[in-house]
């Protein structure tokens, strides 16, 4: 706990003193581009003229999943091949997925394009009025730099809060085996894991905790997109299996797929809070869950123990 709060306060007091410079220099930068963004965006708006739920639709869902396939893209061609060997050495779990096994891929495939197509977009089309009668989501001004930062906080938040909990509740012995059982069959995830789900699950623990802040805050549509796109990639690093350089580190999601009763949430802050990272704290897994800043994989510098992973 000690050291957790000199880290807390050292960076809060690093960030209260930065603050007010980094800003600045964001803000000029938003300014001098805001212009471009800004008629960018009213020539969009101007093309939709009286559609404007397609521009949202597309926006919502199309650009998010165009960054998802993208990535994963790149990911299912290190998952089937094994190559190239700079990617593979990152493994998380060694052993595990070399390669992926072709059957199990293809129906996890088809799994995350129907929660794609038949959840995911229909529930944001029929989100639209919703949003609409909060605050217009293609409303002509576009967002102030700081506003957009604070609307990036409030959307973590709330997304670890209610993320947090309906996790645990689709642990519930209740809901476990008819719903959320699908999502571990892959005890060594890989990112397009993702989404697969049930399709409640999809709809329930995937979408609620993402949508909840744009629609609390009124959000402008560009907010909005580019929320559910870094939510999307960063589920999907999460979900990858391999601790890359300098990227987020994968490793507590990843010990969830492995025990399944530890790390529930996205941030960790409330399974500190509830004592449901306790056993992985135990584990070489915590000690490896950092920002890799060099090019040695951390399962080599801080390998495990010679009994089977804690």
């Amino acid at each position: 706990m000690k050291r957790t709060a000199f880290i807390l306060g050292s960076g809060l007091l690093l960030f209260v003193a930065f603050w007010n410079s980094v800003t600045w220099h964001l803000q000029r930068f938003w300014v001098t581009s805001g212009y471009f963004w800004q008629a960018q965006w009213e020539r969009l708006l101007s093309a939709f003229e009286g559609k404007e739920w397609i521009l949202y639709c597309l926006s919502a869902t199309q650009v998010p999943g165009l960054f998802f396939w993208a990535i994963n893209g790149l990911l299912l061609l290190v998952d089937t091949t094994g190559k190239p060997h700079f990617i593979t050495r990152y493994r998380i779990q060694l052993g595990k997925n070399e390669p992926v096994d072709p059957v199990k891929l293809r129906q996890t495939i088809r799994t995350v394009i129907f929660n794609q197509y038949m959840i995911s977009l229909p529930t944001v089309l029929l989100l639209y009025p919703l949003f609409k009668w909060r605050a217009d989501p293609c409303r002509q001004e576009l967002p102030t730099l700081h506003w957009f930062l604070l609307e990036l906080v409030v959307f973590t938040l709330i997304e670890e809060v209610f993320f947090y909990y309906l996790h645990r509740l689709f642990h519930h012995p209740r809901f476990y085996q008819t719903i959320h059982k699908k999502h571990h069959e892959w005890t060594a995830p890989i990112g397009i894991v993702t989404l697969y789900a049930h399709p409640i699950e999809n709809l329930v623990s995937n979408m609620l905790p993402a949508v909840l802040g744009p629609l609390i805050m009124g959000s402008h549509l560009s907010s909005i997109t580019i929320w559910f796109s870094l939510a999307l990639m960063t589920a999907t690093i999460t979900h990858c299996g391999y601790h890359l350089p300098f990227l987020p580190s994968p490793e507590f999601h990843d010990y969830h797929h492995l025990k399944f009763n530890q790390c529930y949430g996205v941030l960790g802050v409330l399974d500190h809070f509830h004592g449901t990272d306790t056993a992985f704290k135990q584990t070489k897994a915590y000690e490896r869950h950092v920002l890799l800043l060099g090019l040695t994989p951390l399962s080599d510098s801080i390998p495990d123990s010679p009994k089977k992973r804690q």
